[in-house]
């Protein structure tokens, strides 16, 4: 999915400082972004943000729906580029067709992983079918670290087995590790992601990773985190040192959330629109290739003009600082 944005804010994120968990969870309230047009579907961006930019590689998170496309339009994003960067696209209701510059034509499915790597640069189109009368999921971006930013075009394609959770639910491991499941979708620094479905008055204790840092976010039900209240469209933040995370449905309906983790990423990025860089001179390079329409190729079969760049701010992009 493209930041579209016309004036999209520059970040700096990662090498969050180091040190003990704290006693609560951090809740972030999502902020509201038409995802362009003039019926735009809106999402619901809660990273990154002031308060929180990375939970591990986990840069970006978009969640929207349910949509009912008559009224919106849908998703009709043209193409646009990527780079420094992996797409991780999860869909609850609904069909997504997909085509890149690295001549992948696939759709996305209600639960089913299609993640797409940028590396030095790659472009792609995202358009809901017309067999789509509800919409319903969400994108997140992942950061490449240094090694790897220049990394080939890839496409991974998985379809997770539902696992039953002792207390009440399910998850669907679609990213790394939970609940004994192991995802075979190749990442470059390690990472959680799973979509977790909690029954009505259930109590779920998850095992994880005590190196990484998580997040919850919800997309319905009355849940808590760790006994901290999360409305839907809120992301719960648990820094690393837990061993265990416990989650609550208080509601006499299934609740559905999505689980994210990953080690504190040890580098900073600055992200500027759909772009991954380390510098401001990275940013401009990659606005002026994909404006000369170099570097990140073209997409085929798509009926329509490529999705042109905003224009850079007039100062240059620099750190905003470090969340502590």
């Amino acid at each position: 999915m493209s930041n579209t944005e016309t004036h999209p804010t520059e970040s700096i994120c990662g090498a969050e400082a180091d040190g003990p968990s704290p006693p609560g969870i951090e809740v972030i309230t999502p902020r509201d972004v038409p995802l362009g047009g003039p019926r735009a579907m809106r999402v619901r961006r809660t990273l990154p943000q002031r308060a929180r930019t990375l939970i591990g590689a986990w840069c970006f998170a978009d969640h929207y729906g349910p949509d009912d496309v008559t009224e919106s339009g849908g998703m009709r994003v043209p193409p646009h580029p990527h780079t420094g960067l992996q797409t991780v696209s999860w869909l609850f209701s609904g069909e997504i067709e997909h085509r890149d510059s690295h001549g992948v034509h696939a759709f996305v499915r209600p639960g089913e992983l299609n993640l797409m790597t940028g590396g030095l640069g790659i472009s792609h189109s995202e358009v809901s079918t017309d067999r789509t009368t509800t919409l319903h999921g969400v994108q997140l971006w992942v950061a490449l670290p240094e090694r790897h930013r220049d990394a080939d075009r890839d496409f991974q394609h998985h379809a997770p087995t539902a696992l039953a959770l002792d207390g009440g639910g399910e998850a669907r491991v679609f990213l790394g590790t939970l609940a004994g499941d192991t995802s075979p979708v190749r990442t470059f620094t390690p990472l959680l992601g799973a979509e977790i479905t909690l029954d009505p008055a259930a109590t779920v204790t998850l095992d994880v990773d005590p190196g990484f840092e998580h997040g919850v976010l919800v997309d319905s039900g009355d849940v808590l985190l760790a006994g901290t209240p999360l409305k839907p469209a809120e992301l719960g933040y648990a820094a690393p040192g837990r061993t265990a995370l416990t989650l609550t449905n208080r509601a006499t309906e299934p609740a559905r959330l999505v689980l994210l983790g990953g080690p504190p990423f040890p580098e900073e990025i600055v992200m500027w629109w759909n772009f991954i860089g380390r510098s401001h001179d990275d940013i401009v390079r990659a606005r002026e290739d994909w404006m000369k329409g170099t570097r990140f190729g073209e997409v085929h079969g798509y009926d329509g003009a490529p999705l042109p760049a905003p224009e850079l701010p007039n100062a240059p992009l620099k750190p905003r600082g470090r969340v502590r």
